[in-house]
């Protein structure tokens, strides 16, 4: 150990506060918490500590230096890591906010009518934040049961302060439609309430509550909204009957679990309302190099710091650093007492026992879901004669509309599973229109010109699969010779068709320097990773296409109305943000968006009609479209 870190650990102080372990670079590689520093950061050099210590031995090559800080409390302590860990991102701390798999709902109650919508990152702004959900489809499904019951609007704020006439969802009963009509504030406020509680899980509340509102609509005679209450009522006693699980309890409780193996952990988050289990959420996390306790202590502050619904009671397997500090910050986040409690019998142990299982039967599954992809893999090296383990697998796919507007995306697998963040799009502009072998040829020369050139980002694939047959294999071969790239391996995947007797084929799979092709059956192991970076590819480059085919539709429509500017029409798409909000806007709007009174009346003219009521279409799902109204982000 350094001289000067062991000189540090002498004279630490028995006061709560923070502890900073970097590197030799100066780099932070950890930043805790401790209600005694001294006695806190001198366990982790202990020799025969029972804990598995990984991240000792890690210490002991990485550590340069040790910095402390000392607070006048543990809550104290738990604010200045908390700042810390957000500034400095250390190579060890749990990160689940980078992760955006990690989804909530927001609902801020002080807009003039609140939707849900959904976000990556909650902020401090005074909304409430319900989740975080691990996928978007569940998401998704919640958002479905909202809007079909509760009655908020789905539309963005733009589109609420643009309308003149009530879409397709309040057609459909879905929506009030405060964007045109003059509906009761009061009303649409005890909604946002319902959908609070719902959301919350406080389902036995949210039933007497709606049982209140129906029998006092029933007795004024305002039948539709009683049986609008009643509706709801059904919907959330649906939801309870998916309860497994019913305790004499009338807080509500978030109970975590964990199972570790070696540097790899599994933490599972199990939420109990009102003495009813509503779901279990878990999170896998690798290169767990810190003690157990520690683990938790992180993982419960991230956790939170995601926006997810502070209860009453934490129960915890085992005690963490600190412990009263967080109870006091998660305290102050919810404005009433927090309770962190460690239970050895009775109901609380029970629900304790239910989180460790479930995060013991989801670390196996993800075992085996790993063992399960490794051993796919081996059959594909085996089957094409990959020189090595296709651990990264890359796709290109061109898509264009009739032609023109050509993209093409390289879609990326990690360990079969998809790597977006490695996906790549290339707006097509050097070849002419309907030239696929072209568009190959460009896109893949740019995408691996930047390899040879070692860009970071950038690395080569252990598997290029090109969708088409021995052209477009030809092209990416004679792209890899000419930037002299020879240690990747090329395959060409082409789609199932009939032959001249009308007989379907299946799938193939065309290697270099062999004639036939190799039949890939659906039932064929290796077909499903092949296939899925094939699915990937068509539908990155369709989305991408279908972006430029929409830009490009904004703008021929707006460049035919005579008398309105390139910088008037980026005024208004900037501003107002579509065609259709254009189209739907007054003329007040469209001055206020940077429009003068003569264009504004051009425009009413020339997108609606002569008389200026041509409404916009709304053929599309209504259900489909308000919830994806919530999702302003990539999936």
């Amino acid at each position: 150990m350094d001289a000067c870190v062991q000189a540090k650990l002498n004279c630490l102080p028995v006061s709560p506060g923070i502890y900073i372990f970097k590197d030799r670079a100066g780099k932070f590689l950890y930043v805790g918490k401790a209600s005694n520093l001294r006695a806190r950061v001198r366990s982790y050099f202990q020799q025969g500590s029972a804990d598995e210590r990984f991240f000792i031995g890690r210490l002991e090559q990485e550590l340069g230096d040790l910095e402390t800080y000392v607070t006048t409390s543990e809550k104290e302590a738990a604010l200045l890591e908390n700042s810390f860990i957000k500034q400095h991102q250390p190579r060890y701390n749990i990160k689940l906010r980078d992760d955006k798999d990690f989804i909530s709902l927001r609902l801020d109650p002080r807009d003039d009518w609140p939707r849900l919508e959904v976000v990556r990152r909650p902020k401090k702004d005074g909304a409430r934040y319900f989740g975080p959900y691990h996928s978007a489809s569940s998401a998704r499904s919640i958002l479905r049961v909202v809007n079909r019951y509760f009655q908020l609007r789905t539309c963005t704020n733009r589109e609420l302060q643009s309308r003149t006439r009530p879409c397709l969802q309040y057609q459909i009963k879905r929506c009030q439609a405060p964007c045109v009509f003059r509906i009761d504030r009061n009303e649409y406020a005890r909604q946002v309430i319902n959908v609070g509680l719902f959301l919350e899980g406080r389902h036995d509340e949210l039933v007497q509550h709606l049982t209140r509102q129906m029998r006092k609509a029933s007795k004024a005679m305002e039948y539709e909204t009683a049986a609008r209450c009643r509706d709801q009522i059904q919907a959330v006693k649906s939801s309870l009957e998916k309860q497994c699980v019913s305790l004499v309890s009338n807080i509500d409780q978030d109970v975590f679990g964990y199972f570790r193996q070696e540097d790899r952990i599994v933490f599972a988050v199990l939420m109990a309302r009102r003495g009813r289990v509503m779901g279990v959420r878990t999170y896998a996390l690798r290169d767990a190099y810190l003690p157990n306790d520690e683990l938790l202590s992180s993982f419960v502050s991230e956790y939170y710091q995601l926006g997810s619904f502070v209860p009453d009671e934490l129960i915890l397997p085992e005690s963490i650093e600190a412990e009263q500090g967080l109870a006091e910050l998660l305290s102050t986040e919810r404005a009433s007492p927090v309770k962190l409690t460690r239970p050895q019998r009775g109901s609380k142990a029970r629900l304790l026992r239910m989180a460790m299982e479930n995060a013991a039967h989801a670390y196996q599954e993800k075992a085996r879901a790993v063992a399960e992809v490794e051993t796919l893999l081996i059959q594909i090296m085996q089957r094409f004669d990959l020189p090595s383990t296709p651990r990264r697998i890359e796709c290109v796919d061109v898509s264009h509309s009739s032609g023109v507007d050509t993209v093409a995306a390289v879609v990326a697998l990690r360990d079969g599973q998809p790597d977006a963040k490695s996906y790549r799009g290339f707006t097509i502009r050097r070849v002419s229109d309907g030239d696929d072998y072209g568009a190959m040829y460009e896109a893949l020369s740019r995408r691996f010109k930047r390899a040879s050139l070692s860009e970071p980002g950038w690395e080569l694939p252990d598997l290029l699969i090109v969708d088409g047959g021995k052209g477009q294999m030809g092209v990416a071969l004679t792209v890899l010779g000419e930037l002299e790239i020879e240690d990747v391996p090329v395959i060409a995947l082409a789609k199932e068709k009939a032959n001249a007797r009308g007989q379907k084929l299946v799938d193939r799979v065309y290697l270099p320097g062999r004639k036939n092709p190799i039949d890939l059956r659906e039932s064929d192991p290796a077909a499903r990773i092949l296939m899925l970076a094939r699915d990937e590819a068509h539908r990155v480059s369709n989305r991408l296409r279908l972006k430029r085919d929409k830009r490009t539709t904004l703008r021929s429509d707006l460049d035919e109305i005579k008398g309105v500017g390139p910088k008037t029409r980026s005024k208004l798409l900037s501003r107002l943000g579509s065609l259709d909000a254009i189209r739907t806007a007054g003329v007040q709007q469209l001055l206020e968006a940077g429009a003068t009174r003569r264009q504004a009346r051009l425009i009413l003219a020339s997108l609606r009609g002569e008389d200026g009521a041509k409404a916009t279409d709304e053929t599309n799902s209504a259900e489909r479209a308000a919830v994806d109204n919530a999702f302003p982000l990539e999936e």
